[in-house]
């Protein structure tokens, strides 16, 4: 697995019909979020744009997938411009460039795995907060297999794809062996996490 940011170029030769899967985590805007993170919000996109471009040196992107979509065409690009503009701007210009978007959620699954992650943020006796997380890993493992089922089946050899989603869950996922993966991180990753890691120990 390789890491953006930590080498100049890949080499084509090394990575030549293969499959390519470039990794970016998500970054979300934040409502009312002051200008020190819109700041570094926009910084981080802008070099999440830029270290893309370099890495299509090794393949051009031709399959796209994103978190928290399971639509298609027009509709899945009206929900992401109103989720997060900045990733949708990148998206549209890969799509705009010939990649082909392909929805990574499944709707009845997606729906169980944010209101049991919503039961989660509200439990406070440990009993319930038992029950309830066993539900929770139950759909988390469902989505996880079928993220990873929609990779494998659209990503063919020789083919590139970009992956958007937040670093923590793509985590999760056990890439198989024939799937060159790359993890994009822009230097201006690390000081959004800093930045939200000092927030939520402020509040």
């Amino acid at each position: 697995m390789a890491e953006l940011g930590k080498i100049e170029k890949p080499s084509v030769q090394s990575y030549s019909g293969k499959k390519k899967l470039y990794c970016v985590p998500n970054i979300y805007p934040l409502e009312k979020a002051p200008d020190e993170y819109k700041r570094i919000f926009d910084q981080y996109w802008d070099e999440a744009d830029k270290y893309l471009d370099r890495l299509e040196v090794a393949g051009k992107i031709s399959r796209i997938f994103c978190e928290l979509i399971y639509e298609s065409g027009d509709v899945a690009l009206e929900k992401l411009e109103k989720i997060n503009s900045r990733s949708a701007q990148i998206i549209r210009k890969k799509m705009d460039g010939g990649a082909a978007f392909f929805p990574l959620e499944d709707r009845e699954i997606f729906g169980s795995y944010m209101d049991w992650s919503n039961c989660l943020r509200i439990i406070s006796t440990k009993e319930v907060f038992q029950k309830v997380i066993e539900f929770y890993k139950d759909i988390m493992q469902k989505r996880t297999s079928h993220i990873l089922d929609v990779i494998e089946k659209n990503l063919l050899e020789g083919e590139a794809g970009l992956l958007i989603m937040r670093d923590d869950e793509r985590a999760q996922l056990q890439f198989p062996k024939e799937i060159d993966v790359f993890l994009v991180t822009p230097p201006s990753y690390d000081e959004v996490m800093r930045w939200i890691r000092e927030k939520i120990k402020e509040s």
